[in-house]
């Protein structure tokens, strides 16, 4: 157990010794620059970089042409195209159904194997004569207050527009 808490303590002391980061001319032994600096800053800067370096990349790839080249990833006019495609085979697919029908049908006839329609013409006159149904169009409770608060309505604002007459209007000289 101690030797754990002597192994944080080292470690703490790591991290928090200044140190100083010295740059040098190599032939003169002049100093160029020079730095004071602590292993957790040293630490909090790279992360905060590669941060930083994760995003511009993540945002150029995204907001650019560049997201073109990812694989599995299409252009928007090729995304466009496609559809446009894909609707066109669809009414193409659909006219060939109907000129194939019409064709066959044609081809019954000239051959004369064309089949009769058969109506049962009692269900057709019996639905041509079936009577609408009653519905019951009278006014209810509710409707009637309904317009008699319409109309009050009505009238007051009527009653307002009169007595406004020649209220904005300026005096006469």
């Amino acid at each position: 157990m101690p030797d754990k808490g002597l192994k944080r303590q080292k470690l703490k002391e790591n991290l928090f010794n200044k140190r100083r980061l010295i740059i040098l001319n190599e032939d003169t032994f002049e100093e160029t620059f020079s730095l004071k600096l602590t292993l957790m800053n040293v630490f909090v800067v790279a992360t905060l970089g590669a941060i930083i370096i994760t995003f511009v990349t993540t945002f150029i790839i995204a907001f650019t042409p560049l997201r073109e080249f990812i694989p599995g990833y299409s252009s928007s006019k090729l995304k466009k195209d496609a559809m446009e495609l894909s609707l066109k085979s669809d009414s193409l697919s659909r006219a060939l159904k109907q000129n194939e029908a019409y064709i066959q049908s044609i081809q019954k006839v000239l051959t004369g194997e064309l089949e009769y329609a058969k109506f049962n013409k009692d269900s057709i006159l019996a639905e041509a004569e079936e009577a609408p149904s009653q519905v019951d169009m009278s006014a209810s409770k509710q409707e009637l207050e309904l317009r008699q608060q319409v109309a009050q309505e009505e009238k007051n604002v009527n009653s307002l527009r009169s007595s406004n007459k020649g209220k904005g209007q300026p005096p006469i000289k």
